[in-house]
């Protein structure tokens, strides 16, 4: 049966950058009531089992509840005894799937229900004690003030399913609404791995937005699989999950460069070995590159532009063939600053939110290995970019040394910049 709310809002707005699983816990919600127990004569009775030779009937919710959570399953059992028959209708009198045990003692919903809906269950059953037992109710599900989306994303983009990402990738899940229970938003999210047993924990970023990561990089070949069980979980002030979404992922070679700012190298490893030879170069003291030149300058609305490469690990977020590159995007637009540019970069890696990328720079080839004389991206030649490009994407890293800036691990995907102890203190749990 398909479900029968629907969002009040518009199309889900897909905003921010990351720029996305994870334990799932059992959300309470409000469930209006456990359950009722029915003794011959219809008058309640307590505990769970019936005593030695007589049955029970027990069946949830409870009559006329109100803001019954639809991901809440409805059921019906019996002890010491049979049942016949279940029927849970809505209020156009459609049947909602549900399915019995193997026994036929007890019975479950095998779909959610809608919000803000009523529903009505009658259920009947024969007791070993010769007994009939029926039961005939009806309940309202919640109806939310507000409903939230969740987004799996990899990067800036939605996380696709089968996609294949490097071992620094973390999952990223955004809200296109505050969460008010940050606790409750996490404990509806799970990240299942194969193989299992690898230790990682979610960190807010802000109050839409999460990511989980891993102790330490993924191993190769780990296949992910994210979960967000949101529908039905009440998320604080009204707001509930409008929809479940869940995403899978395979972890690929483990790419690592490491880009040395004093020594102008950046030497690449492929499964942990050194990379010692690019179109018949020696790369053993790695590929000559460019880096930040240092130094700052005010920009149009004030604020301090910093010419340093940040140093820490990045997280390759996208790749493009040609990228426009503009010193308009950090606010230096007076053409005639020496530090003003607007120009098309071929081979373009983005490694930071900021504008941090590792391209193609033809124009100071005579400064790789030598000098810094970029505005803080990492400069490569033709020689070695073209290979770099098809080799790096989207989750390896290019972990930058030698600089006199760290990398905020906000700043794109800078996630692996805080030690594992300092990220665990993310959490909401």
């Amino acid at each position: 049966m398909a479900r029968l709310a629907r969002s009040r809002r518009g199309l889900p707005r897909l905003i921010g950058v990351l720029g996305v699983v994870l334990t799932l816990g059992v959300a309470a919600g409000c469930s209006g009531g456990g359950a009722q127990w029915n003794t011959p004569g219809g008058a309640p009775g307590g505990g769970t089992s019936a005593p030695p030779g007589e049955s029970a009937f027990a069946v949830n919710p409870a009559a006329d509840a109100k803001n019954v959570s639809p991901a809440d399953p409805v059921s019906v059992s019996i002890t010491n005894g049979v049942l016949n028959d279940v029927l849970l209708t809505n209020a156009q009198n459609k049947q909602v799937k549900g399915e019995f045990s193997a026994d036929k003692s007890s019975w479950t919903t095998t779909e959610e229900l809608g919000y803000d809906k009523k529903y009505t269950l009658k259920a009947s059953g024969n007791g070993l004690d010769g007994k009939t037992y029926e039961d005939t109710r009806s309940f309202t599900t919640v109806r939310p003030g507000n409903y939230t989306m969740p987004y799996l994303r990899a990067n800036v983009g939605q996380l696709l399913d089968g996609g294949t990402f490097g071992v620094g990738q973390p999952v990223v899940v955004w809200f296109d609404e505050p969460i008010k229970d940050k606790a409750e938003a996490e404990r509806s999210l799970t990240v299942t791995t194969d193989p299992a047993g690898i230790v990682g924990a979610w960190r807010w970023v802000n109050g839409q937005e999460l990511h989980w990561r891993p102790k330490e990089y993924w191993p190769s070949g780990t296949k992910v699989t994210v979960d967000a069980k949101v529908y039905g979980k009440n998320f604080g002030d009204g707001l509930y999950g409008q929809e479940d979404r869940s995403a899978s992922f395979t972890i690929g070679k483990k790419k690592i460069a490491i880009a040395d700012g004093k020594t102008k190298h950046m030497k690449v490893y492929i499964d942990d070995k050194l990379v010692t030879k690019i179109n018949g170069r020696d790369t053993t003291n790695g590929i000559p590159i460019s880096m930040g030149k240092g130094g700052t300058e005010t920009g149009a609305n004030g604020q301090t532009i910093s010419f340093t490469t940040n140093s820490g690990p990045h997280v390759v977020t996208q790749k493009f063939q040609e990228y426009r590159m503009t010193s308009a995007s950090f606010g230096i637009t007076d053409k005639d600053s020496p530090n003003y540019y607007d120009e098309r970069i071929k081979k373009s890696i983005r490694i930071s939110g900021d504008g941090e990328f590792v391209h193609l720079a033809d124009w100071n080839i005579w400064a790789h290995g030598k000098q810094n004389t970029s505005h803080g991206c990492i400069n490569v030649a033709p020689a070695y970019i073209y290979w770099f490009y098809d080799q790096f994407g989207a989750g390896d890293i290019v972990d930058v040394t030698g600089t006199s800036r760290k990398l905020d691990w906000r700043n794109g995907l800078g996630d692996w910049v805080l030690s594992w102890e300092e990220w665990q203190k993310g959490s909401a749990l």
